[in-house]
């Protein structure tokens, strides 16, 4: 008997070490990626709750430091050197402190991104930039506070803040027409198709000089006419259509519209059909 209850006591400290017990943290973390243009960023936090309360001007005050979010600061990574309300901010991580107001936030990239909450002793020298931002009234509450990337395009992009009944945005710009120079340059040196279709497409999307695209698009072509690919004849369409030359982009879209029913590409043949109406061609 002394044996049985020896080892059932055993078994109940085991037990009790080994156990640990898992629960819902208030404030999930949470990770957002984005490529904007041709740069990584990355933005970590934690998300609290409405859970009933009033949030700004009460649970955050107005005119007081806060740290976007709960428990460790919220940081923002960037793979290339970006640019906010004026200020160059190196690659690398900040974190990301708001003051808010009723009708704006002021918003700090600091360059110490490892605090607990906001730093003990603030260091203006760490300020990589400092922007005034609007607070625009939603009519839904949001319980949790979220952070987005919204309204991207090659060159920029907004970081979204929302919670309660408020949104605010701060614009971010990245390099990506220069880091696109850059490689085109680089490579026209010795360029291939591929490479004559991606500088076309690029200088058609970013409203480049388009008769350079035409002269590249057409190279492409050339440099694979045994079997042009209907999705790179859809663009030089595209390209010639923007630069006037409307015969060239009938012939090319017709070109294109073949090659997508040969290959069962729904898609591309209601582009294609749907611009050789807006030209005239069919």
């Amino acid at each position: 008997m002394k044996k049985l209850l020896l080892a059932c006591a055993v078994f109940a400290m085991t037990f009790s070490v080994n156990a640990q017990i898992e629960t819902p943290q208030p404030s999930p973390s949470a990770k957002v990626e984005q490529k904007v243009g041709l740069t990584d960023v990355t933005i970590e936090y934690s998300r609290p709750n409405m859970r009933g309360r009033t949030i700004f001007g009460d649970l955050v005050p107005f005119g007081k430091l806060w740290r976007t979010g709960a428990n460790k600061n919220t940081m923002i990574t960037f793979s290339d050197d970006v640019t906010i309300g004026g200020s160059e901010l190196k690659a690398g991580s900040y974190a990301i402190y708001v003051t808010p107001s009723k009708k704006s936030w002021e918003v700090v990239f600091y360059s110490d991104a490892e605090n607990w909450g906001t730093p003990r002793n603030w260091d203006d020298s760490k300020v990589a930039a400092k922007v005034t931002a609007n607070v625009f009234p939603i009519p839904m509450p949001i319980e949790t506070f979220t952070i987005s990337f919204d309204d991207l395009t090659n060159d920029s992009a907004m970081i979204g803040m929302m919670w309660e009944k408020s949104y605010v945005g701060v614009k971010f710009e990245v390099p990506t027409d220069k880091a696109v120079a850059a490689s085109i340059d680089k490579v026209m040196a010795g360029p291939g198709a591929d490479d004559y279709y991606a500088a076309a497409r690029y200088y058609l999307e970013a409203d480049k000089d388009i008769n350079q695209a035409v002269k590249w698009i057409d190279m492409a072509i050339d440099m694979s006419k045994d079997q042009p690919r209907f999705w790179w004849l859809r663009q030089q369409s595209l390209i010639h259509a923007k630069a006037g030359n409307k015969d060239k982009a009938i012939s090319a879209a017709k070109a294109s519209l073949a090659g997508a029913k040969e290959a069962k590409n729904d898609d591309y043949v209601k582009m294609n059909m749907d611009s050789l109406k807006e030209w005239g061609a069919m």
